[in-house]
């Protein structure tokens, strides 16, 4: 493997999203150098932790209607039955939610966890707190997408985190999302919650680290062998 191609696969991607944050992080860090110098490694180190915040990797997912894929990376804080939020116009009756915690160090940018049709996205206002607290998906600032799958309808909500400020969802309704596809991004620091059907099988347990794009979180139906998937 030549020198190019050697660096090219270890340096992972930049999303776009964060090009203005680093160039921030970055002129903030020659100011602070020309005031006192140690105050200029500092900024470095914040420059160098923004542009890892904001990293976008290639993925491999699973191409299996079946299957459930984590749409964020980060550990998953819980795996519960609960009545999915009102926006989602989902009913009144209990579904399984999993939820997957992102810390600062996470990679944020959040991927549909099945292939569909987006049906609706709600935005709701609301508080900051720990989004590793389970209040936080009902008290918390979110937005929430249902997306029509081969199995029906599911809810996937993004709720911003104690340090998140701002939701991003570029998806619209009525758009077709392949499983995996990149939909939105949090800065810095929140959750996803997935809302599936009650007689599903979950396949990750609490505590478990979650892949996005390609950790299967849930699966319908009966066992299979290997899937195929797609890299993005």
């Amino acid at each position: 493997m030549s020198l190019a191609d050697t660096i090219k696969k270890t340096l992972v991607p930049i999303h776009p999203e964060g090009y203005k944050f680093i160039a921030i992080f970055a002129v903030a860090t020659v100011l602070l150098g020309l005031v006192w110098d140690p105050l200029f490694w500092i900024g470095l180190i914040l420059t160098a932790w923004c542009a890892y915040f904001f990293r976008d990797p290639e993925r491999h997912t699973p191409l299996d209607p079946d299957l459930v894929i984590s749409p964020a990376d980060g550990r998953v804080s819980a795996v519960a039955k609960l009545v999915p939020p009102p926006e989602l116009e989902l009913g009144s009756d209990e579904m399984l939610r999993i939820s997957i915690f992102m810390n600062v160090f996470n990679c944020h940018v959040n991927r549909a966890p099945m292939a569909g049709r987006i049906v609706r996205i709600a935005y709701r206002e609301g508080e900051f707190v720990n989004a590793d607290l389970d209040k936080a998906s009902a008290e918390n600032e979110r937005n929430g997408m249902v997306i029509e799958t081969s199995h029906g309808e599911i809810g996937v909500v993004q709720i911003a985190g104690l340090v998140a400020r701002r939701i991003l969802c570029w998806s619209k309704p009525l758009e077709q999302l392949a499983a995996g596809e990149r939909f939105g991004l949090i800065r810095f620091g929140s959750r996803l919650d997935v809302y599936l059907p009650a007689d599903i099988r979950p396949t990750v347990t609490l505590g478990q680290t979650a892949i996005a794009g390609e950790t299967v979180i849930a699966e319908f139906g009966s066992q299979k062998g290997p899937a195929i998937s797609r890299r993005d």
